[in-house]
């Protein structure tokens, strides 16, 4: 007997190794299904889906944070951002769910919302300011479609002033986490340093996007694609392991690494080797302090890196350069052969 679902959202992709892949879901930004139409189990998980949904009542908050979850805006995002999106849209779900969008234009709003962020600064700032940030940009959603008639949560808000100026890799750094991590974290380091691009990239990476010259990727946050020519210290490291296909990356069992148990084993080996204050997400930004105190152009940077080119300006500015001393010297120097008498 075939059973016909309403409202079933089929979205297909295809994956860094070249895979066409299929994906269900309950409806438009509802839970992902297993299986496929007609399994058991695809049934089964569509019903309960369906049981759990409930209507929101107009002009409430949570009617907002369904549309936007239902929106091209919301399918606009990567995975990995929809991902951290959920878990913040249903703390705003706890607070707000039934707030009535009416009352965003009182004065009085934007000091309740300060006060869910200030609340949830206690066990984190940075994701205080995350979940303002979300609720912020759900609301603008909202505005320019005409369904709210404010946005308190436009402009400030901010509290993490965090900043990550000193946190760049050093040449010891690498030294001791290649001397102290096991061979299978070697290449990963390699190619994050020779091409500056995302963790989740480059976990992603199949050997057919490299033909010995270039490695070509459409990065997965941005949508950027690059062509990053390989270096004669990465080309070597990938040429002594490289396959016709599959990921490039693997674990110490010879399988694709999983973001949360790549993450495991980097914190891992960095602790073991004695590196303390930086992150894998920092070999990005060390890549461009790099390439910038070779005296490569912000547009060679950005073209390597997939950056914009004011985020260059922004790294090497606020971020990561951290007015390295041999910059300095070496302008000093420059500054005294441009001065030199021609005796």
């Amino acid at each position: 007997m075939r059973v016909r679902l309403r409202g079933i959202n089929r979205v297909s992709k295809v994956l860094a190794t070249g895979e066409a892949v299929t994906y269900w879901y309950a409806w438009k930004g509802g839970p992902r299904l297993p299986g496929r139409p007609g399994d058991p189990e695809f049934v089964a998980a569509y019903n309960a889906a369906v049981a759990r949904k409930v209507q929101p009542a107009a002009g409430t908050m949570q009617s907002i944070l369904n549309g936007f979850q239902e929106s091209s805006d919301w399918f606009d995002l990567a995975e990995r951002t929809r991902k951290d999106y959920v878990k913040l849209i249903k703390a705003i779900e706890r607070d707000f769910d039934d707030f009535p969008l009416s009352a965003l234009s009182d004065r009085r709003t934007r000091g309740l919302f300060l006060e869910w962020r200030d609340r949830r600064a206690k066990a984190s700032r940075r994701q205080a300011d995350y979940g303002w940030q979300v609720l912020a940009r759900i609301l603008s959603w909202a505005l320019g479609r005409g369904l709210v008639a404010a946005n308190p949560c436009e402009k400030g808000g901010r509290l993490y002033s965090g900043t990550r100026a000193a946190n760049v890799w050093t040449d010891d750094d690498e030294a001791a986490f290649l001397a102290s991590a096991p061979a299978h974290l070697h290449l990963p380091l390699i190619l994050a340093l020779w091409t500056g691009q995302r963790q989740g990239d480059l976990l992603q990476l199949a050997w057919q996007q490299y033909d010995g010259e270039r490695i070509r990727l459409r990065q997965g946050k941005t949508g950027m694609r690059v062509s990053i020519p390989v270096g004669a210290p990465l080309k070597a490291a990938l040429d002594a392991v490289r396959q016709k296909e599959g990921r490039v990356l693997l674990n110490s069992e010879g399988q694709p690494w999983t973001p949360d148990g790549f993450r495991s084993s980097w914190r891992k080996a960095r602790d073991a080797a004695g590196i303390v204050g930086v992150t894998f997400n920092d070999l990005r930004g060390t890549t461009v302090t790099r390439l910038a105190m070779m005296e490569c152009t912000v547009a060679e940077i950005a073209t390597i890196t997939g950056h914009s080119l004011r985020d260059v300006h922004s790294i090497l500015d606020a971020h990561y350069l951290n007015r390295d001393p041999k910059l300095g010297e070496s302008a000093i120097r420059k500054l005294e052969r441009r001065t030199k008498s021609p005796n």
